[in-house]
C-alpha cells in the first residue's frame, strides 16, 4: 500500500553510534537530521514544484482575463486558446495533486511520526546509560519532558523551515519576474515591503526566540513540579500538605503564565506591524497597476495577475511570520532540551573496555578515594578485600558511608582514586552492564516497574520459565499472594500489573518480589542493603532461610541497622565517618567493647540467641 511505502523508508530504532547530541543547536539539528538528508532533499525538490504551480495559478488567472479581453467573439474563445487551456487543466488537474500528493506522503507519512520517534528514542538511549548524578540532579518529570518535547519541536521546526524556504523564494522571486515582464514600476511597492518585513523579522524574531526559550524552560519546570508531586503523593497525603502543595505548583504555573504572556506580547506586536504594512502593499501596488492600465500602459489581465499576486504575498508572509515565530520558538524549546540532553557521561565504558568474569568471586578495594563534590572526601585511603565466597556484613551509624561502597562497587560513581577489582579485574576497565549482570542486589528501597510481575520478575533472568519464576516467588515466600493478584485491567496473578513503582503492593510484598527477582538472576555476588527491612519478623523468619540458600557459594555483603540479620556473617566490618574502625566475627567484636558493641546493645541483640 502507498502510505505504508512511506512509512517504511525511515526506520527511527535503526542502530547508530551511541554518541552525545552536540551542545550548539545547528550541529545539535544536524546530528539527527543527516540520517533522513535524503527523505528532506526530495520533499525540498517536491516543494519547488509544487510552489512553482501554485504560482502559476496567477499568471493563468491574468492570461485568461488578456483572452477573454482580446477574444474576437465567446464563440470562438475555446477554439482560439484551446491549447493553452488544456494546458492549464493539466497542471491544475494532474500535476497539482500529484506533486501535492508526493509532499504529503514525504511529510506526514514518511517524516512526522518516524522523525519525531527516532530522535526522542536515541536521547532516551543516550539519557538512559547516563550516571546516578544525572537524574538526582533533576527532576524526572522535567527530564522526560525535554526529551519528548525535543523530538516534536525538532521535527517541527526542521519540515517548517523546508515548507517556507521555496515558499518565500518562489514566490517573491515569481512576483518580481512577472512584474519586471508586465512592467518594472510595479516592483518598486513589492520591493519596499520586502525591505520592511526582513526588518520587522530581524527586529521581533530574536527576541521572541529568547522569550520563548524563558517559556519552555517555565514550562519543564512546571510539568517537574506536577509529576514530582504525583509521584511523591503518599507523602503529601501523610503530612496533610495540599494546600501548600497547591502553592507550590501555583507558583510554577504563575511564571509559566507570565512567561508565556511575555512571549506572546512580541507575536501579538509582530502580527500588527505585518498588518500594516501588508496593507500597505496591497494599496500601493493595486493603485499603481490601475494607474498605469488607465495610461494604456499595462492590460486588464496585468491588474488582475498583480493584484492577485500580491493579495497572495499578503496571505503568505502572513503564513512566513507564524512560521518563523513558530521555528524560534521550537528553537527555544530544543535549545532547553539541550541542556539537558547533551550532557557527557560521568560513568563510561572505556573503548577497550571487556566483559566481566567472574569464576570465584574475590572482591578488593585498593587505596580507594572518592568524594561526591570534590570538596568533602567520602573516602579517604580505604582498603580491604573480601574472599570468594565470604559472608561480609557492613554496619555502622547512618551516613557511615556504607551504600557509598556499595554503589562504588556497582560502579554508579567512579572513584577518584585507587581501584576496586573482581578477580583482579578493575571494574573502571569492564563494561558496566557486564559488572552489574554479576552482581544480585536487594535493597531496602524496592521500587518495581510499572509493569506485570512476570515483567519485573523477568529483569532477573529474561529468559526464565514460568516454572522458573513460580520456584522463584516460592523460595521468597511471594507465590500465595502473587497468584492471587488482580489488577484494574483484569491482568491476574503473574500478569497483574503492580502500579508505579509497586505502590499496589506492600513494602513486604514488592521486598518479596524483589527477592525472587535476584534468586532468578543468581548472580555470584549478592548484595544486600536492608533487605528484610520491610518484612514482619515472622515472614523475616522464613525469608532468612531463603537467602541463606541464596547465599551458599556466593560473595555477600550485606547491609542491615538490624544487627540480628547479619550477626552470623563470616565478618563484620564497622564503618564509621566513612573509615573501617573495626573488623572481626560478631563474638570478636563484642569481646572488643567498641562501637558495634556500644550498637549492639542499644538493640538489646541477644534475642537472637547469639552468646557474646
Amino acid at each position: 500500500m502507498l502510505f505504508e511505502r512511506f512509512e517504511k523508508l525511515i526506520n527511527p530504532f535503526k542502530e547508530v553510534p551511541d554518541k552525545m547530541p552536540p551542545k550548539k543547536i545547528l550541529p545539535f539539528y544536524w546530528h539527527y537530521l543527516k540520517q533522513v538528508k535524503g527523505i528532506f532533499l526530495c520533499l525540498l525538490i517536491v516543494g519547488f514544484f509544487a510552489s512553482i504551480i501554485e504560482v502559476a495559478f496567477f499568471n493563468f488567472l491574468g492570461k485568461i482575463v488578456d483572452y477573454i479581453q482580446a477574444s474576437s467573439s465567446p464563440a470562438n474563445f475555446f477554439s482560439d486558446h484551446r491549447y493553452e487551456l488544456i494546458w492549464m487543466a493539466v497542471v491544475i488537474l494532474l500535476l497539482r495533486p500529484f506533486f501535492f500528493l508526493i509532499h504529503d506522503l514525504l511529510e506526514r507519512q514518511a517524516l512526522t511520526s518516524n522523525l519525531v520517534t527516532l530522535v526522542r528514542w536515541q536521547q532516551h538511549r543516550y539519557v538512559l546509560k547516563q550516571s546516578l548524578n544525572f537524574f538526582h540532579s533533576d527532576f524526572a518529570g522535567t527530564i522526560s519532558s525535554r526529551i519528548m518535547q525535543t523530538g516534536n519541536s525538532l521535527r517541527s521546526s526542521a519540515i517548517s523551515c523546508v515548507n517556507a524556504i521555496w515558499h518565500v523564494i518562489i514566490y517573491i522571486g515569481s512576483a518580481l519576474f512577472l512584474f519586471i515582464e508586465v512592467d518594472w514600476l510595479l516592483t518598486i511597492p513589492l520591493l519596499i515591503w520586502l525591505v520592511a518585513y526582513v526588518l520587522t523579522l530581524i527586529y521581533f524574531v530574536p527576541r521572541t526566540k529568547q522569550r520563548s526559550a524563558i517559556s519552555a524552560r517555565a514550562r519543564s519546570k512546571l510539568m517537574g513540579c506536577v509529576v514530582d508531586s504525583y509521584t511523591n503523593i503518599t507523602t503529601l497525603k501523610l503530612f496533610a500538605h495540599t494546600e501548600l502543595e497547591q502553592d507550590y505548583a501555583k507558583k510554577a504555573m504563575q511564571e509559566q503564565t507570565v512567561a508565556a504572556q511575555r512571549s506572546t506580547r512580541l507575536v501579538t506586536a509582530m502580527s500588527q506591524v505585518l498588518c500594516i504594512i501588508n496593507g500597505l502593499m496591497i494599496t500601493s501596488t493595486t493603485a499603481l497597476a490601475l494607474w498605469l492600465w488607465s495610461n494604456s500602459l499595462i492590460t486588464i489581465g496585468a491588474i488582475t495577475l498583480a493584484t492577485g499576486l500580491v493579495i497572495r504575498i499578503n496571505n503568505m508572509s502572513e503564513w512566513i511570520m507564524w512560521v518563523v515565530n513558530g521555528v524560534f520558538e521550537e528553537f527555544g524549546i530544543v535549545q532547553d532540551g539541550i541542556r539537558t540532553i547533551s550532557q557527557p557521561r560521568t560513568v563510561q565504558d572505556k573503548p577497550n573496555a571487556k566483559p566481566l568474569l567472574v569464576p570465584q568471586g574475590n572482591i578488593t578495594f585498593n587505596h580507594i578515594y572518592f568524594s561526591y563534590d570534590s570538596k568533602r572526601p567520602i573516602y579517604q585511603d580505604l582498603n580491604f578485600s573480601i574472599q570468594a565466597g565470604e559472608k561480609i556484613g557492613l554496619v555502622g551509624p547512618s551516613g557511615a558511608g556504607k551504600s557509598t561502597l556499595v554503589n562504588l562497587l556497582l560502579r554508579l560513581y567512579d572513584l577518584q582514586r585507587g581501584s576496586i577489582t573482581i578477580d583482579n579485574q578493575n571494574i573502571a576497565e569492564v563494561t558496566q552492564d557486564s559488572l552489574r549482570s554479576q552482581i544480585g542486589m536487594v535493597t531496602q528501597d524496592t521500587a518495581l516497574l510499572h509493569r506485570s510481575i512476570r515483567e519485573n520478575l523477568l529483569y532477573g533472568k529474561p529468559n526464565a520459565t514460568e516454572e522458573e519464576m513460580l520456584h522463584a516467588l516460592r523460595q521468597a515466600k511471594a507465590d500465595e499472594f502473587v497468584l492471587n493478584l488482580v489488577d484494574n485491567d483484569g491482568g491476574k496473578g503473574l500478569d497483574a500489573k503492580v502500579g508505579e513503582r509497586g505502590v499496589k503492593l506492600s513494602g513486604g510484598q514488592r521486598q518479596r518480589i524483589a527477592i525472587a527477582r535476584v534468586l532468578l538472576k543468581n548472580a555470584p555476588i549478592l548484595i544486600l542493603d536492608e533487605a528484610t527491612s520491610a518484612l514482619d519478623s515472622e515472614v523475616e523468619a522464613v525469608i532468612q532461610e531463603s537467602l541463606e540458600m541464596l547465599m551458599k557459594d556466593k560473595t555477600v555483603i550485606a547491609i542491615a541497622h538490624r544487627l540480628s540479620t547479619i550477626a552470623k556473617m563470616d565478618r563484620l566490618i564497622v564503618l564509621n565517618n566513612s573509615k573501617i574502625v573495626e573488623t572481626g566475627t560478631h563474638q570478636q567484636l563484642i569481646k572488643e567493647n567498641g562501637l558495634y558493641a556500644r550498637l549492639w546493645q542499644h538493640q538489646a541483640g541477644n534475642f537472637v540467641g547469639l552468646d557474646e
